[in-house]
């Protein structure tokens, strides 16, 4: 078995931005108004350097009172990021408050190695 290790590189995507639209109430018509708003802040991104993660709704329940629309990117550009999603958001009547959370995650070990067939 070959084994090597390699000098450890670290991404502009190890960074993970999420924003978190706490919602009045929600329905199919709220998650297509949300991706239909979420596409038109990246349409106009340029210059922006983000790579889209996920999207989704959690709804209340047993761990927590409110309804989240989150969209999670990776992205070290935070600042220009925000501009763009609360220049979108800020009209949005469906939203009670917007949050944020930005999770920096660096490699501490990598090994590669091949299996033997």
């Amino acid at each position: 078995m070959g084994k090597s290790m390699v000098d450890l590189t670290q991404s502009d995507y190890n960074c993970n931005v999420a924003f978190y639209i706490h919602l009045k109430e929600f329905n199919q018509n709220v998650r297509d108004d949300l991706e239909k708003r979420v596409s038109e802040v990246f349409f106009f991104s340029k210059g922006v350097d983000w790579k889209f993660d996920s999207f989704g709704i959690e709804k209340a329940g047993e761990r927590k009172t409110e309804i989240l629309g989150f969209f999670i990117f990776r992205s070290t550009e935070v600042e220009k990021l925000k501009k763009l999603f609360l220049e979108e958001f800020k009209d949005y009547s469906n939203a009670i408050k917007i949050s944020c959370s930005v999770a920096k995650y660096q490699k501490t070990c990598e090994e590669f190695f091949e299996l033997e067939l």
